[in-house]
């Protein structure tokens, strides 16, 4: 009994709050820019914060530049006409918190992609319009309209950046 109060570890307040310090200068962070506008964040919180003010309409074209997509499927994923999409881009418009959600996410995702294909744009946007056997088959590109959808596919860049395909 003696002998385990002698090897425990003693607390160093310190050292704890150096090492979280550590971990949150390290932690990724994103950044959309739009309309002149650019949204950072690096936290869910701060995610939260942005979601709730909105992020404009032009958002969207910005997603649709960085996965090489044509605008319409970018419209399709949010269920927006084209005619609605151009009133609200004319009129400066923000879109809603599950649109303005799934915007952040998109770019949390298309991120963390290149990062796992070694920076290289074209082999992630290949990879996205590409059937995927651990997606049941689908194109990573179809399961975008979701936020479940966005975290499959992140889950398949995860087993890819770890090699566990299975």
């Amino acid at each position: 009994m003696k002998n385990e109060a002698k090897n425990k570890k003693k607390i160093d307040p310190k050292e704890s709050i150096r090492r979280a310090k550590t971990a949150r200068a390290s932690r990724p962070s994103w950044k959309l820019v739009s309309e002149g506008k650019v949204y950072t964040w690096a936290s869910k919180l701060e995610r939260v914060n942005i979601i709730r003010s909105g992020v404009p309409y032009g958002s969207i074209e910005v997603i649709s530049k960085r996965i090489n997509a044509p605008i319409k499927e970018i419209l399709h994923i949010f269920g927006l006409p084209q005619t609605t999409y151009n009133k609200k881009l004319r009129e400066n418009s923000l879109l809603n918190g599950r649109d303005s959600e799934v915007i952040l996410l998109l770019t949390e995702l298309i991120d963390y992609g290149q990062e796992v294909f070694n920076n290289e744009e074209g082999k992630f946007q290949r990879w996205i319009k590409k059937p995927n056997i651990s997606l049941a088959g689908n194109t990573p590109e179809d399961l975008l309209d979701s936020v479940t959808g966005i975290q499959e596919v992140k889950n398949c860049l995860n087993r890819i950046e770890y090699g566990n395909f299975a």
